[in-house]
């Protein structure tokens, strides 16, 4: 056992040194522990209470009182950016972590059990993924009500049959090495084969299509909210912010534009990451 956990935490160093020799990956790990960062200490961080009005400061244009500027009524527009930090992060974590942790599971079951179990699974996932993600995540968002909590689950749900999909595909593959075989043969139990056998071998695939569906969820739950389906105003969002901001795209530009930048850089940040991690795992970049 000593040995094992000793070869573990050697493979875990050499994924570490891998990724901080990627000058994209490290930058994109830096922005999001940025991101993170402000979004836990937003209250000290942000200059101004995010949600006071002020009629006579409204639609100041950006200066040294307000550096983003202020919004059509009076808020400073770098305070709501910097609390909407946490909406974008809530979403796009906790989303990706429901999904994958109803996903994989069934993947791999998919691949374990084979035959009708998978055939009927699969054929449900085919119908599921026919729908665009956003498409998917916003009929459900109006079948429950605009808010965080059910934006995180309709996202969650959109990226479950995606999470199934890319979990069958190497246990697939896995369930025909030698050692499965053998599992199975000694009597070792179905629990122990998924945990000990298969998911530690599929386990980088799934790292690296969930940081990369963290930025997605980002993405969707902005155009969600853009569209006024998702989290309601007062509380900020990158998405309302933006759908405000485009109101008043001629007048007061900064509006749109900053939260705009938030976005592209979370969802930049998140894509480095996952491309460091791919290009790490492949074997091709080894050679």
């Amino acid at each position: 056992m000593a040995r094992k956990a000793a070869s573990t935490e050697n493979r875990y160093r050499q994924a570490l040194r891998g990724l901080l020799k990627d000058k994209l990956a490290t930058t994109g790990t830096l922005l999001v522990l940025i991101i993170a960062l402000v979004a836990i200490f937003a209250p000290v961080v942000a200059p101004y209470n995010p949600s006071a009005q002020s009629l006579s400061y409204r639609l100041r244009s950006p200066s040294s009182e307000h550096l983003l500027g202020t919004d059509e009524f009076g808020r400073d527009v770098l305070s709501r950016i910097i609390f909407g930090s946490r909406v974008s992060l809530i979403v796009g974590v906790l989303s990706v972590a429901l999904g994958m942790i109803i996903g994989v599971p069934i993947g791999i079951l998919c691949a374990y059990f084979g035959k009708r179990f998978d055939l009927v699974v699969m054929r449900v996932v085919d119908i599921l993924m026919s729908f665009p993600t956003l498409v998917f995540g916003l009929m459900l968002v109006a079948a429950l009500s605009p808010n965080l909590i059910n934006v995180v689950i309709a996202i969650a749900i959109s990226l479950v049959p995606r999470f199934i999909r890319v979990a069958r595909g190497p246990a697939l593959s896995i369930m025909k090495k030698e050692y499965i075989e053998s599992s199975k043969a000694i009597g070792a139990s179905t629990g122990r084969i998924v945990f000990l056998h298969i998911l530690p071998n599929i386990a980088g695939p799934i790292a690296i299509m969930a940081t990369l569906w963290v930025a997605t969820s980002i993405r969707i739950e902005a155009g969600l909210s853009f569209l006024g389906l998702g989290v309601q105003p007062p509380t900020p969002s990158w998405g309302n912010m933006l759908k405000a901001g485009m109101n008043r795209i001629l007048m007061a530009p900064w509006m749109a534009i900053y939260p705009g930048i938030a976005i592209v850089i979370s969802v930049l940040a998140f894509n480095l990451i996952g491309d460091g991690i791919r290009d790490f795992l492949d074997p091709k970049k080894q050679i």
